[in-house]
């Protein structure tokens, strides 16, 4: 029973291995010949993703942190002390 349970194992695993090396083809091996069909069902499709593309609106290039930047920098501003301000005939200060 151990053995059967062995075999099917192996056949269940084996199998779909098998199944994926049988549709790549192997390297310098010359590539299938496609038919008039399929050849047609090829530039219906790219003809299809073509004109999906085309659907797509034409949007320039996104800046998520656009909003967190400015365009141009903010100069510091620098303090003066009061030590260095002119002096003013204003009766006020």
């Amino acid at each position: 029973m151990r053995a059967f349970r062995a075999v099917a194992v192996l056949v269940l695993l084996v199998g779909p291995a098998h199944a994926q090396t049988q549709s790549v083809p192997k390297y310098g091996e010359a590539a299938k010949t496609k038919s008039h069909q399929e050849m047609q069902a090829d530039k219906e499709a790219e003809k299809a993703y073509q004109r999906s593309l085309g659907n797509i609106p034409n949007r320039g290039p996104t800046d998520p942190w656009g909003d967190m930047r400015t365009e141009s920098r903010a100069k510091p501003v620098a303090k003066t002390s009061s030590a260095k301000r002119p002096k003013t005939n204003n009766p006020a200060n």
